[in-house]
C-alpha cells in the first residue's frame, strides 16, 4: 500500500541477515520500501552515455545502441538524480569508454558510492555489461563471434570460454552479462547473423545452454536474448516487423530459450525489439507472463533491450506516451528497464497513486530484482563497492588468449582443400612467393565482431590503440611460413567501390606461385560496417567490389586460395570451382590470424562445421536447411529459384578422412513415451589425427502439419587418431519428435520416423526407421529437450 511517510528502518536491517532465506529477505526489504524506492529498483542509469559531439571523429554520430544519440541528447539526468531513491542497474560502466583496469575500478566504485548515498536503505545497484565476444571492455580478450562457436559444435569448449569471461567480469565487479544471443537465423541478410550460433534450434540450444552454465558458474547472470522473434524480421532488416505464425515461433524460435532455462537455469531474459504479427514483444503478456513465467516456470528477471520500453511509444506506437509505454511493459512482464529509466519512472508512481496501475505489479518486478541482488551477495552486511573487485586483474591473460586461439582453430571450416591445401607437406612443392591480397589480410579489426570493444566503442576514439595485441592475417602467415616471400596488396576496401588497388593486387598475384585472398567483412554498428547490428545486406554477394577483385585474381592463371572472414555466409558459387582452395572463418577473434594460418599450413587439421549453409546464388532464398517439403530440394522443378546450397548445413572437410557406418538401433518400435538408441561406428581412415562431428537427424514421415524435411536432433564432436574408431550412441526419447499440432498444443504422435546419421545435413549414409505406437501425448515444459550421447572407443574390431 502506498504511504507518504517512509517506513521506519529497523535498527538491524533483517534483509542483510544471510541466515534467512533469500525470499524472506526480499520480502522484508520490500516492506521497508516506499513506492518511489520500489520503482527506483526497476530503472537504470547509463552514465557513460553522456557523450559530447565535439569528441566524435566526424559530424556523424557513432552509436553503440539504436538511437543512442537521440536519447543522449534528450537531457539525461545525472546519476545523483537518477538514484535519489536507489537504482536497479548501472549500465556499462566498463563498456562505454576506453578505461584501464585501474580507471574502470575507480569509476565503478564511484558510481556505486553515488547510488548508495541516494539509497535510504543501502541497496546497491546491479552492474551489467556486454559479453558477446568476451567482456566488452578496453584491453579485454576478444574471442570469436557466436557464429564461430556454432561452427565448433563443441559445447564444452563454449562452456569453458564463458566461464573464463565470467571470471574476468566478476573480478572487476560485474554482476550480469548481456549474452548469449539465442536467435535462430532465418535470413542470412540480417546484420546480426554473426551474433547468433547458426540456423538450427538444437545446435543453438545446446551451445547456448553451455554458455549460460559457464558464465553463471562464475557468479555472473546470463541474459538470453532477444526474446523473441527478432531474427525473423522481414527481408533481414534490423528492427523489421516479424511476420511468422505462432507455430514457427513455438517450434523454431522459442526452443532455444526454453532449453537454456530448463537445463541451464538462465537467470535473465532480454526482450526483443521486434513485433510479431503486430504485437511488440515488450507489450506481450502471453510471451513474458503466460509462457515464460506460468508455463516455463522462469523465476529470474526480464530486462528490456536498450530503450525497448520507450520504443513502444516512439517506434511501435502502441502507447501514447513513454509513461504509458512503461505501464504497458510492466504489465506484460518486463521487470527492469535498460539502459536508462524513461518509462519506469515517475509515470509509474503516478499511475499507482491514482489507482490506474496495481502496486502489486511494481512489487512483483522489484522482488525479482531484489532476489537477484541478494543471491549475488549485494545485500550482505559486509558488501562494499571496493570489496567487490579483485586486485591485479589481467583481462587479456596468456590463458585467455590460448583459449581464444583454441576456439578459433576449432571453428574454421575447410570448404574445399582444392589443389592448394594444406600448403606444407612432404608432397608439396616449396612456395617461394605468395601474394597475400584482400581487405581482410592486413586489418586486425576484421577478425572481431561488432560487440568487440575495438569495433563497438573505439571508432569513437580514433586516436586510441586497440588495447590488445591482434596479429593481422599477413603477419600471422609470415610467422607460419618463414621461408616464403609474402607480397601484400589490399586490393580494395571491404565496402565501397574503390578499385584503385586492383592493378597492384593483380600484378602481385601474377608474379607469385600462389595467391591467398582474404575477403569478407568488417563488423560495425548501424551502417558503419558490412556485418553487425544494423548492417543488413541487400543480397549475399561479397561486400563492396570484392567479388570483382576475386574475378580478376582468378583470371591471372595463378592458383588463388580464397579465405572468407565473415559474419554471415556469402554466395560463393561463382568462385568455388575456380579457386585452388576455399576456407570459411566466421570472424575468429583476436587469435584468428594465427588460427587461419595454422589451418592453411596444415599444422592445424580443420574440424569446424557450417552452422549456416553457404549459398550458391546471391539471391537464393529460402536459405536455411530447415524447410518443409515445399521449400526443400525435394521440390526442385516447381520453381525457377534453386534452393540447393553450395555447401549444406553441418558440412566441413578435413585433412584426414572419416567413415561413418554400421547403424544399430536398440528398437525399431517404441511407445510415444519411450526411448531408443541409435549407434554408429566412426573411423578415422586417413593418415592424420582429426575431429569429426557426427550428426543425427530425424524425419517425421507423416505429420499433422508440414514439418521440416529433416531436423538436427543430436550431435557429437569426436577426436580420433589415424585408424582409430569410436562408437557414438544417441539416446533419443520420443519427446524429441514433439511439435506443435494444428491446435498449437505440443504433441508426440504415433507414426513412422526416419533416423538419419552422417556428417552433414546432406551427407547421411546411415538410415533406418523407427515406429512410434500408442496414444498421442501432449507434452509441456517437462519434456526431454536434449539427446544424450555416449562415446565408446573401440580397442579392437568385434
Amino acid at each position: 500500500m502506498t504511504t507518504s511517510v517512509p517506513p521506519v528502518i529497523p535498527d538491524e536491517r533483517p534483509w542483510q541477515n544471510v541466515s534467512l532465506p533469500a525470499e524472506k529477505r526480499a520480502d522484508l526489504l520490500l516492506e521497508a520500501m516506499t513506492l518511489a524506492e520500489k520503482v527506483a529498483q526497476l530503472g537504470s542509469r547509463w552514465a557513460g552515455n553522456d557523450m559530447a559531439e565535439a569528441e566524435l571523429p566526424s559530424d556523424e554520430q557513432l552509436n553503440v545502441a539504436p538511437m543512442q544519440d537521440v536519447f543522449a541528447a534528450g537531457g539525461s539526468v545525472s546519476l545523483e538524480d537518477a538514484s535519489r531513491h536507489g537504482l536497479g542497474h548501472l549500465t556499462r560502466v566498463w563498456g562505454s569508454v576506453p578505461l584501464t583496469v585501474e580507471e574502470g575500478v575507480a569509476e565503478l566504485v564511484r558510481q556505486h558510492e553515488v547510488v548508495l548515498k541516494g539509497s535510504r536503505l543501502g541497496v546497491p545497484a546491479l552492474v551489467h555489461e556486454e559479453c558477446l565476444t568476451g567482456f566488452t571492455a578496453y584491453g579485454a580478450t576478444v574471442y570469436p563471434t557466436a557464429l564461430a562457436w556454432g561452427a565448433t559444435f563443441d559445447p564444452e569448449l563454449v562452456r569453458r570460454m564463458a566461464a573464463t569471461i565470467g571470471r574476468d567480469m566478476a573480478a572487476v565487479g560485474v554482476h550480469q552479462g548481456l549474452s548469449p544471443v539465442l536467435d535462430v537465423v532465418r535470413d542470412y541478410r540480417w546484420g546480426r547473423v554473426e551474433e547468433t550460433m547458426g540456423e538450427d534450434p538444437y545446435l543453438i540450444a545446446i551451445l547456448g545452454s553451455a554458455y549460460v552454465r559457464g558464465l553463471q558458474s562464475a557468479g555472473v547472470i546470463a541474459t538470453l536474448k532477444h526474446f523473441a522473434g527478432y531474427s525473423a524480421a522481414r527481408g533481414g532488416r534490423n528492427h523489421g516487423p516479424v511476420s511468422i505464425g505462432r507455430r514457427e515461433l513455438l517450434d523454431i524460435i522459442l526452443p532455444t530459450f526454453e532449453t537454456a532455462i530448463a537445463t541451464a537455469g538462465a537467470d535473465s531474459v532480454m526482450s526483443s525489439y521486434s513485433d510479431v504479427d503486430g504485437l511488440p514483444a515488450g507489450a506481450d503478456p502471453w510471451l513474458f507472463t503466460e509462457l515464460l513465467r506460468d508455463h516455463w516456470g522462469f523465476e529470474g528477471t526480464v530486462v528490456s533491450d536498450y530503450w525497448a520500453v520507450p520504443f513502444l511509444a516512439t517506434m511501435h506506437r502502441v502507447a501514447a506516451s513513454t509513461d504509458a509505454a512503461g505501464a504497458l511493459a510492466l504489465t506484460a512482464g518486463t521487470d527492469v528497464e535498460l539502459p536508462d529509466t524513461i518509462g519506469f519512472g515517475a509515470g509509474l508512481i503516478e499511475r499507482v497513486e491514482s489507482g490506474e496501475l496495481s502496486e502489486d505489479l511494481v512489487d512483483r518486478a522489484a522482488r525479482r530484482l531484489l532476489l537477484q541482488k541478494i543471491r549475488l551477495g549485494l545485500l550482505d552486511q559486509d558488501w562494499t563497492p571496493a570489496g567487490s573487485v579483485a586486485d591485479g586483474v589481467d583481462l587479456d591473460s596468456p590463458a585467455n588468449r590460448a583459449l581464444a586461439r583454441e576456439l578459433a582453430e576449432r571453428s574454421i571450416v575447410l570448404l574445399d582443400a582444392g589443389t592448394a591445401l594444406p600448403l606444407l607437406g612432404d608432397d608439396r612443392p616449396a612456395l617461394q612467393r605468395i601474394a597475400v591480397v584482400g581487405p581482410c589480410a592486413d586489418d586486425p579489426r576484421t577478425f572481431m565482431g561488432c560487440y568487440a570493444f575495438p569495433n563497438h566503442v573505439l571508432p569513437r576514439y580514433p586516436d586510441r590503440d586497440l588495447g590488445i595485441e591482434v596479429l593481422s592475417a599477413v603477419d600471422a602467415l609470415g610467422n607460419e611460413l618463414p621461408g616464403a616471400e609474402l607480397l601484400y596488396s589490399k586490393g580494395c576496401p571491404v565496402l565501397g567501390d574503390d578499385r584503385s588497388g586492383f592493378s597492384e593486387a593483380v600484378d602481385k598475384a601474377r608474379d607469385a606461385d600462389l595467391c591467398i585472398a582474404y575477403v569478407g567483412d568488417l563488423s560495425g554498428l548501424f551502417g558503419h560496417g558490412s556485418s553487425g547490428e544494423g548492417c543488413d545486406a541487400e543480397d549475399l554477394r561479397l561486400p563492396g567490389v570484392q567479388a570483382e577483385l576475386l574475378a580478376q585474381l582468378l583470371d591471372t592463371g595463378t592458383p588463388v586460395l580464397v579465405v572468407v572472414v565473415s559474419g554471415r555466409p556469402y554466395a560463393l558459387g561463382d568462385i568455388a570451382e575456380r579457386a585452388a582452395g576455399l576456407v570459411q572463418a566466421f570472424i575468429p577473434g583476436q587469435e584468428g590470424g594465427a588460427a587461419i594460418a595454422g589451418v592453411l599450413s596444415g599444422r592445424v587439421v580443420p574440424g569446424g562445421k557450417l552452422p549456416v549453409q553457404i549459398p550458391r546464388h546471391v539471391g537464393g532464398q529460402p536459405a536455411t536447411y530447415l524447410q518443409p517439403p515445399l521449400g526443400s530440394v525435394e521440390s526442385a522443378g516447381i520453381s525457377g529459384l534453386e534452393t540447393v546450397p553450395l555447401f549444406p548445413f553441418g558440412f566441413g572437410s578435413s585433412y584426414t578422412t572419416f567413415e561413418v557406418g554400421d547403424l544399430r538401433l536398440s528398437d525399431t518400435e517404441i511407445a510415444t513415451d519411450g526411448e531408443f538408441t541409435a549407434t554408429v561406428r566412426v573411423r578415422n581412415t586417413g593418415s592424420r589425427a582429426g575431429d569429426e562431428v557426427v550428426q543425427l537427424y530425424l524425419h517425421d514421415v507423416v505429420a499433422q502439419v508440414a514439418r521440416p524435411v529433416k531436423l538436427l536432433t543430436g550431435f557429437a564432436r569426436i577426436s580420433l587418431e589415424p585408424g582409430a574408431a569410436m562408437d557414438v550412441t544417441f539416446h533419443v526419447h520420443a519427446d524429441r519428435t514433439a511439435y506443435s499440432g494444428p491446435d498449437l498444443r505440443r504433441i508426440v504422435e504415433a507414426g513412422d520416423l526416419e533416423v538419419l546419421v552422417g556428417t552433414s545435413s546432406a551427407d547421411l549414409p546411415c538410415r533406418a526407421s523407427v515406429r512410434l505406437t500408442g496414444n498421442t501425448r501432449v507434452v509441456g515444459h517437462d519434456r526431454r529437450m536434449i539427446t544424450p550421447v555416449d562415446l565408446t572407443p573401440i580397442t579392437r574390431e568385434v
